[in-house]
C-alpha cells in the first residue's frame, strides 16, 4: 500500500508538471504570434501624446488668430469661465468671478490680457459698468459672460454700448438670461462671437434659469471679421 501511494503521488506531481509546462508554452506561443507590429505600437503610443489645443478647442488655430472659449455661469450656483490663448482669467476655481456681467478686456495686437472685472446687474450699480465700457478703446477685444441676472439693471445707455461692440442680443438682454459674447469696436458688422438664451419656463434647464452657453473659436489680431472669413 506504501508503494501503490507513493507511485500515485509520483503521477500525480508528474502529471502537475506537464500541464504547467504545456500552458507557459501555450502563453509563448500566443504572445509570439499576436504581438502588435512595431509601426501599430508606436501609433498607439503617439495616440496618448496627442497635442492639446489652446483652451481645450476642438481644432487649433491658424497664425495670426488668438483661441478663445467663453462659457457663461449656470444657474446662480456655477460661475463663468473665460480663457484666451490658452489662459484661464477668470473662472469659479480662481475665485475671481460674480454675479451679473463678467467683462474681461484684451490686447487685440498682442493678445495680452488688459483686465477683467464683474459687475452686479442684480443689486449694483449699472453706472460702474457704463463708465468701464466708454473707456474701451479701438484696439482692444471685449469677452463677456453671464452669471445668475445679468439683466435687471441694465439700461439703454449699456445695451448701445454693447450693441457698438457688436453685439446683436444686448438689446434683447434680461433677468436671469444666458449670454456669452466676444466683440471689440468699430467693427463692420455684428459679431459672429455671440450666443444667447432667453430665460423661459417653458424652457430653462434649471429651476428658473436657462442652461449655461458655451462659445469658442479663433478670433484675427486687431480686429474681428466676418465669420466667413475665419
Amino acid at each position: 500500500m506504501r508503494l501503490s501511494g507513493l507511485l500515485r503521488y509520483l503521477a500525480l506531481i508528474f502529471a502537475m508538471a506537464t500541464t504547467w509546462l504545456f500552458i507557459r508554452e501555450y502563453i509563448n506561443f500566443n504572445m509570439k504570434t499576436f504581438r502588435l507590429p512595431r509601426w501599430m505600437g508606436s501609433a498607439h503610443k503617439n495616440s496618448s501624446q496627442l497635442v492639446k489645443n489652446k483652451c481645450g478647442l476642438s481644432k487649433s488655430c491658424p497664425d495670426n488668430f488668438f483661441a478663445f472659449k467663453i462659457v457663461s455661469g449656470a444657474a446662480n450656483v456655477v460661475g463663468p469661465t473665460m480663457c484666451f490663448e490658452d489662459q484661464t482669467i477668470m473662472s469659479p476655481v480662481k475665485n475671481n468671478v460674480g454675479r451679473g456681467l463678467n467683462v474681461v478686456l484684451v490686447d487685440g495686437t498682442t493678445g495680452a490680457v488688459l483686465t477683467q472685472k464683474s459687475f452686479d446687474m442684480y443689486s449694483g450699480d449699472a453706472s460702474l459698468l457704463t463708465k468701464f465700457l466708454k473707456e474701451i478703446s479701438e484696439d482692444m477685444l471685449v469677452l463677456v459672460a453671464s452669471y445668475d441676472d445679468p439683466g435687471t439693471k441694465m439700461n439703454d445707455e449699456i445695451r448701445k454700448l454693447f450693441s457698438n461692440l457688436g453685439s446683436t442680443h444686448a438689446k434683447q438682454l434680461g433677468f436671469r438670461d444666458s449670454w456669452v459674447f466676444l466683440g471689440a469696436q468699430n467693427l463692420k458688422s455684428k459679431s459672429p462671437f455671440e450666443q444667447f438664451l432667453k430665460n423661459n419656463p417653458e424652457t430653462n434647464k434649471y429651476d428658473g434659469w436657462p442652461e449655461l452657453l458655451e462659445l469658442e473659436g479663433c478670433v484675427p489680431r486687431k480686429e474681428l471679421t466676418d465669420a466667413g472669413e475665419k
